[in-house]
């Protein structure tokens, strides 16, 4: 892997260098856009809006605009001067339990690996963290953006979280939720119920990406020249009145259907497998 960033973690007067690199590789296929008529590829230029020229990357300046077409500029080492001790660190400031932040608050993930020089610290910091069962709140910049982030361990290796800021966050104000409706106990009851029924251990590998797997046959079958026979929509029905209770009664009576197919498979795989 590839390090994105290189910096130091701080907590108190400890300072220990890292690397940051990328947790998670996106895996979606992705299109051209491509021109129907013929099919040539679809190009983007970067065009100055003024003089209509096409300029390259080191053309190009940063600019803030403070008023409708005025903009100051501003060059990397102008940007580097930034006095923020999160430019090249990632500044721990306070240690909190996981469970107090809400996952609302998680962006992206990266993996935060040690120099050989700051190897002893940052175990130790890790043997910390586990004994006190905490993470770190910390503060990183990022591509010209300062992060809250959260710094926990996982396999014996720091992962780094950002997170957004909280008046990022916005308030759920829906109208729908103002208005009063009854609940009945059977209703809970049952709704307790199907949780119940479909209740387990969170097992990752147990989930696939259904619609990734599906465009790629449908890839597939483009390339090999494959005619693809496209449905025609169907004509879209009333919506039903569904009786809550009995739509609850059903699902639990499936749900445990399927829990006991998937109890009985298991038991089968697992008496073949000591046979054999």
């Amino acid at each position: 892997m590839r390090a994105i960033w290189k910096g130091a973690i701080t907590f108190g007067l400890i300072t220990i260098p890292v690397r940051l690199f990328s947790a998670v590789s996106e895996k979606s296929i992705k299109f051209n856009m491509l021109h129907g008529e013929d099919g040539g590829r679809i190009q983007y230029k970067r065009v100055c809006a003024k003089c209509g020229k096409e300029v390259t990357w080191d053309e190009i300046v940063k600019g803030y605009e403070f008023s409708k077409d005025q903009y100051v500029q501003f060059t990397d080492e102008e940007m580097e001067a930034l006095e923020i001790d999160s430019i090249h660190a990632i500044d721990v400031v306070s240690f909190v339990p996981l469970e107090q932040i809400d996952p609302i608050y998680f962006n992206k993930t990266y993996y935060v690996a040690p120099d050989p020089s700051g190897l002893k610290a940052y175990k130790l910091l890790a043997e910390a963290l586990e004994a006190e069962g905490q993470v770190g709140i910390a503060k990183v910049a990022l591509r010209e953006k300062e992060h809250l982030a959260t710094v926990r361990l996982k396999d014996s290796v720091f992962v780094l979280e950002t997170m957004h800021w909280p008046d990022e966050i916005r308030a759920p104000e829906f109208e729908e939720m103002e208005k009063r409706v009854e609940v009945r106990d059977a209703e809970v009851k049952m709704a307790r119920q199907l949780v119940q029924q479909l209740s387990a251990d969170f097992d990752p590998e147990a989930f696939t990406d259904n619609y990734r797997e599906a465009l790629e046959r449908l890839v597939e079958k483009k390339v090999e020249g494959q005619e693809i026979t496209v449905a025609a929509a169907p004509e879209e029905e009333p919506t039903k009145v569904v009786d809550l209770m009995e739509a609850l009664k059903a699902s639990v009576a499936q749900a445990k259907k399927n829990r006991d197919t998937k109890s009985s498979t298991a038991k089968k795989a697992s008496r073949k497998a000591a046979s054999s």
